[in-house]
C-alpha cells in the first residue's frame, strides 16, 4: 500500500491534470540538484557537440539542419552519459512522487531525454501529440526546466483538455496559426516542473533572443498499460525497472539527511540486479508509440 507523501501529488492537483492535461508545480527540484543537472546538461550538450559524424555513439544526439547549419536540439539516454546527475532526479521524491501518484506502485521510466534550444537557435516545434494510446491508463512526461521559459520567447504553448482524444493537429495549425481558443503560453523557472499528458497538444513557436533553454523529460508508464498495449514487452520493462534500484542508491548517497522515495512496486515485478551497472543504464526502445504531428519536419520531444 502506497504511503502518501508531501511528493505526492493532491487529489486536486491529479484531478487539475486529468481535466487540464498538464500540471505546473513551482520549485519542485531542490536547488543542490537543479545546480548539478544544470552543469550536467552543459556537459552534455559539450559531448555531443564534440562527436564526429559516423561516430557510433552520436546515435544519441538528435540533429536539425537551420539556416546557419547542422544543429544539435537534443540528448537520448541521459544515465549513461557520465553525469549521475540524471539518475539522482529519477531517484528523487521530486520526480518519483510524481509518477507514482499518476500510474500507480508499477511505474516504469519508458524515457529520458534533455531538449534545449541554443542560444540564437531557436526553431519552432510545431503543433504536435507525443503519443496517441487508448486512455487505459495515464501516460504522462514530467518537464524538469533549467532555464527561464518567457512569453514572446518561445514558451511551450499548451491547449488544455486536448488530450482526451486525437486530434487533426494539421488542420489546427492551419486554421488557427498559434493562436488556437483557449491556447495558454506556460511561462516557468528553473527548478519548476511542468507535467503533461503525452496526448496533449503543445508545440512552441520560434524563441526569439539569445537564451538557451534546456529541459529533461521523463516519461512514464503504468507497467500493466504496457504489458497490455505495448510497444514493449515483459523483457524491456524488466530491463527499465533495474533503472530504479541504481537511481534511488544515488539519490540516497547524494541526499543523506534528505528524505527518500519508498518504492513499492508489486514483488513479482521487482527486479533482480544484473550486478553489472554499465548494461543497466541505456535500454534501446528500437519502436515507438506513434504520435500526431503535421509534418516531417516537427520533431516529438519524447521519441
Amino acid at each position: 500500500m502506497t504511503t502518501l507523501t508531501t511528493h505526492h501529488l493532491s487529489p486536486a492537483e491529479i484531478e487539475q491534470f486529468d481535466e487540464q492535461g498538464y500540471l505546473i508545480l513551482r520549485d519542485r527540484i531542490p536547488q543542490d540538484l537543479l545546480h548539478r543537472l544544470q552543469d550536467a546538461a552543459d556537459r552534455w550538450i559539450a559531448d555531443g557537440s564534440a562527436l564526429p559524424e559516423g561516430d557510433e555513439r552520436a546515435q544519441d544526439y538528435a540533429y536539425a539542419n537551420r539556416p546557419s547549419g547542422r544543429v544539435m536540439f537534443r540528448v537520448d539516454y541521459l544515465h549513461n552519459k557520465n553525469d549521475a546527475a540524471s539518475l539522482e532526479l529519477l531517484g528523487s521524491p521530486a520526480v518519483l512522487g510524481i509518477a507514482e501518484s499518476l500510474a500507480g506502485p508499477n511505474f516504469v521510466p519508458t524515457y529520458e531525454s534533455l531538449v534545449f534550444k541554443k542560444a540564437g537557435d531557436g526553431a519552432p516545434i510545431s503543433w504536435h501529440q507525443d503519443a496517441v494510446h487508448p486512455r487505459t491508463h495515464r501516460i504522462f512526461n514530467i518537464d524538469v526546466y533549467l532555464d527561464p521559459s518567457r512569453k514572446g520567447e518561445g514558451a511551450l504553448r499548451v491547449a488544455p483538455g486536448s488530450h482526451k482524444q486525437p486530434v487533426d493537429v494539421c488542420q489546427l495549425e492551419e486554421e488557427y496559426g498559434w493562436d488556437a481558443p483557449g491556447v495558454i503560453q506556460v511561462e516557468l523557472n528553473p527548478g519548476d516542473v511542468l507535467v503533461h499528458d503525452v496526448m496533449v497538444v503543445h508545440g512552441s513557436e520560434a524563441a526569439l533572443g539569445n537564451r538557451l533553454r534546456r529541459t529533461i523529460y521523463y516519461e512514464f508508464r503504468a507497467a500493466e498499460q504496457i504489458l497490455a498495449e505495448g510497444p514493449w514487452d515483459a523483457e524491456w520493462v524488466d530491463r527499465r525497472l533495474r533503472l530504479l534500484p541504481v537511481a534511488l542508491d544515488i539519490h540516497a548517497e547524494r541526499n543523506e539527511d534528505a528524505p527518500q522515495f519508498e518504492w513499492s512496486i508489486d514483488s513479482q515485478l521487482r527486479p533482480e540486479p544484473m550486478g553489472d551497472q554499465d548494461a543497466e543504464l541505456r535500454i534501446a526502445h528500437l519502436v515507438h508509440s506513434p504520435g500526431s504531428y503535421c509534418s516531417a519536419g516537427s520533431v516529438p520531444f519524447t521519441a
